[in-house]
């Protein structure tokens, strides 16, 4: 069993670590009509941001369905895309943006129609104690605030922009990270004065950091559409699903911090 450190080994949990070397090996051993992993399991990719409240709910995939075994693998929603596109094998994708969705869909790689099951907005992180006296979105403008951001192609990143629009400033990163909770990570370790993160990974972050809302993060909502994927086990994917979209699976997001999409 491999697990991700910084998470509980509970059950027979696997979570993969979505990465470069993943995607080599994945393209290099699978094609995208290759089953996953057969009928008692299914693999799940999703958006960083999701880790915690996607862990929780393969936990109780698991326990309502006695044999069938959930693995996870999380990182930046364009990342996971670009694996899916090479032939990574999944059942189940969960994307922080439309757009990226889309893209698979076009592809045929997605099965029936994605369902939006949630949104999430932007918020202002800071080491405790807010060192750099940031009261507001204009202060990450001031080139002495060490920002860091998402890049521009992840879903973060793109609401980041879209907040600087609305705002009519300009942010100069010293960072664009892959995912949001590289973001986040920075932000922790005292790496940047400051980082546009989603109020989920504040709130999962407890003390560790502060959080700081703007006016300009309305304009830049993101939206979580989840779908089965094509190739892969449908009829568990589609149970999935039917939890993520359903009361329990509401429940545990609007408690992590998500609103309805």
């Amino acid at each position: 069993m491999q697990t991700r450190p910084g998470l509980p080994a509970r059950g027979r949990r696997r979570l993969l670590v979505a990465s470069s070397v993943a995607v080599l090996a994945l393209s290099a051993c699978s094609t995208p009509g290759d089953a996953v992993s057969g009928d008692n399991t299914v693999t799940v990719f999703a958006a960083a941001s999701l880790q915690s409240t996607f862990t929780t709910l393969a936990e109780d995939f698991e326990a309502a369905n006695p044999g069938m075994e959930v693995t996870l693998s999380f990182a930046g929603s364009s990342d996971l895309a670009t694996q899916l596109s090479a032939g990574a094998p999944a059942d189940v994708f969960a994307s922080a943006a439309t757009a990226t969705m889309d893209r698979l869909v076009q592809e045929g790689l997605i099965d029936g129609t994605p369902v939006d099951f949630a949104s999430n907005t932007l918020m202002i992180a800071v080491p405790p104690g807010n060192p750099a006296d940031v009261a507001g979105f204009g202060d990450l403008a001031d080139p002495s605030t060490r920002v860091v951001l998402c890049a521009p192609q992840v879903p973060c990143g793109a609401a980041a922009v879209q907040a600087q629009q609305a705002a009519g400033i300009t942010v100069n990163a010293v960072s664009e990270e892959s995912s949001v909770t590289d973001v986040l990570g920075k932000v922790r370790s005292g790496e940047a004065d400051a980082g546009l993160v989603y109020v989920t990974d504040v709130l999962a972050a407890g003390d560790a950091v502060e959080g700081i809302d703007f006016d300009e993060s309305d304009q830049a909502v993101t939206t979580y559409p989840v779908a089965a994927m094509t190739d892969g086990n449908v009829e568990a994917a589609r149970d999935f699903l039917d939890l993520v979209t359903g009361p329990e699976g509401q429940r545990l997001l609007s408690a992590a911090g998500f609103a309805a999409p």
